[in-house]
């Protein structure tokens, strides 16, 4: 149940979003008519108020021509008289300016910058097609390699998996229907937000090698259930903020609230960016902890690849390299704005280069050095961590899986290999 409401987040934002904001108009503009009609003289025997039509002097400035709507200003010039005073008024109407002249072809389409255009180049079905199917063949992997190797934790991966068979398939869907714009609202928040579970999940594995592998089972002080909660804690708030940004960029919002959603979104994954950095860190720091433990000698390279859990290691580098690759595509695109000028946005050869491409392969990593092949020994939760310590201080068992005892002791191996080193 809590796989599936994950998995219908987009689809409800996107129903919000598109519930919440205003349909554009594809008739004609309505005609705006301005009037103060006439008061009876029957309100009071003695005050003959009477307020004669006036002539609404009409102005109009094109505030938005990139959402097709328009600002009519009508200014109604103000009376004074023996009776009564009425001040001048100014009336701002948005309207749209939309007026659909071009037919859509079979397929929806109509030009890039005209009345509802969605894509700004046409999308080809079967790209769209064959990325969905290579995601679900790694989903299918994935789920059978959870099985076999009982890593139920291994649940992230499978969604990221999931949101990304799930973004082409709604891709594939929206070339045929383009101008559905709840369909291209799902695609985008799919595939604006799976990266961030690949993110989760290598965090969890790098928790899980600490956890493993490192004879204090901690970085920097930082132990190793901890650590993994800390950089999935801080993922959640990265996917949080991209959500809400991914949610109000429609393609049939105003120009304004376009803006602020790119922000907003361009704001999350600067975020998720940052948060790499810093988790690279911790890695390195990992890396070369375990270099003095083992006394091995050599390049770097050399010595990650000839290491029990180098490898996994190995395969972490990769998916962050793939997400950065990623981001900074991410950050190209939207750095524009929402002007058509830019060629990122222009060819849809960038989206499958500098975005499917990189996905997949950070995906991909994960089956040919799965974490079940190096990972034996399970990380317990930090809900059980903490019940454990709440059992200690009342002298109970504490919970499975969690040996503070042996916890100072490996810290006490660690500080001595290091000295002897």
């Amino acid at each position: 149940m809590f796989l599936f409401r994950l998995l219908a987040l987009p689809l409800l934002v996107s129903a919000v979003a598109i519930q919440t904001r205003t349909q554009p108009q594809r008739g004609p503009s309505p005609t705006i008519t301005t009037t103060i009609c006439p008061t009876s003289s029957a309100i009071s025997p003695n005050l003959d108020l009477r307020v004669r039509q006036q002539v609404a002097l009409t102005t109009a400035s094109l505030d938005d021509i990139d959402s097709f709507t328009t600002t009519i200003l009508n200014i109604i010039p103000g009376r004074t008289d023996s009776y009564v005073t009425i001040h001048p008024q100014t009336i701002a109407i948005a309207i749209t300016t939309c007026h659909q002249t071009i037919t859509p072809d079979h397929n929806g389409y109509v030009p890039p910058g005209t009345c509802g255009a969605i894509w700004t180049y046409y999308p080809a079905f079967k790209a769209a097609v064959a990325f969905g199917v290579i995601f679900a063949l790694l989903l299918g992997v994935h789920l059978w390699q959870a099985i076999i190797y009982k890593k139920k934790w291994c649940w992230v991966i499978i969604m990221a998996s999931i949101w990304e068979t799930m973004a082409f398939s709604f891709r594939a869907i929206s070339t045929r229907y383009q101008q559905s714009e709840g369909i291209y609202l799902c695609f985008q928040i799919f595939i604006l937000l799976a990266p961030l579970w690949v993110n989760a999940f290598v965090y969890m594995a790098f928790g899980r090698i600490v956890y493993a592998f490192h004879p204090s089972k901690s970085v920097f002080g930082i132990p190793a259930i901890n650590l993994a909660a800390i950089f999935v804690f801080l993922d959640i708030s990265s996917f949080i903020i991209q959500l809400i940004g991914g949610g109000m960029a429609s393609p049939s919002a105003s120009a304004a609230a376009q803006q602020r959603a790119l922000h907003i979104y361009m704001g999350g994954i600067g975020l998720q960016q940052c948060i790499i950095v810093i988790f690279l860190v911790l890695c390195m720091r990992f890396q070369w902890q375990m270099d003095q433990v083992r006394a091995v000698r050599g390049g770097m390279l050399k010595d990650l690849l000839r290491a029990e859990w180098g490898p996994l290691q190995a395969a972490l580098y990769v998916a962050l390299c793939m997400i950065t690759v990623r981001i900074i595509y991410r950050f190209s695109e939207f750095s524009s704005g929402i002007t058509k000028g830019n060629a990122l946005t222009k060819y849809e050869a960038y989206f499958y280069l500098l975005e499917a491409t990189p996905m997949m392969f950070a995906i991909f990593v994960f089956n040919l050095f799965h974490p079940g092949r190096f990972v034996r020994e399970d990380m317990p939760g930090i809900w059980s961590v903490f019940c454990g310590k709440i059992r200690n201080r009342r002298g109970k068992t504490p919970a499975e899986g969690y040996d503070g005892d042996a916890y100072d002791l490996d810290r006490h191996k660690l500080v001595e290999g290091c000295n002897a080193l």
